[in-house]
């Protein structure tokens, strides 16, 4: 049975985030294993750095949206402003 961490497709931009994750998560295994030759050892680094920075824009992203959300929230939820009917 072939390893399949070897050989994976590779993972397109638009992937989930948690299939990036996945694939991070194998590509540490090979590296730490430390049985991969040197030239695919670098091509799987290189795989692995871009998708640190996919998943971490993924996740500014995330946060931005988080951060949004929040800020509508906070000024949905304020009571708009009447007047007190009193006279002063």
């Amino acid at each position: 049975m072939p390893d399949e961490r070897r050989k994976p497709d590779p993972v397109a931009d638009d992937a989930p985030f948690e299939k990036v994750v996945e694939r991070l998560e194998a590509i540490v295994l090979d590296l730490e294993k430390g049985d991969l030759p040197l030239e695919e050892s670098l091509k799987v680094f290189e795989e692995g750095v871009r998708l640190s920075k996919l998943g971490g824009k993924r996740l500014d992203d995330a946060e931005a949206k988080i951060e949004e959300l929040l800020s509508a929230d906070e000024t949905a939820d304020l009571p708009p402003s009447k007047p007190s009917g009193k006279k002063g």
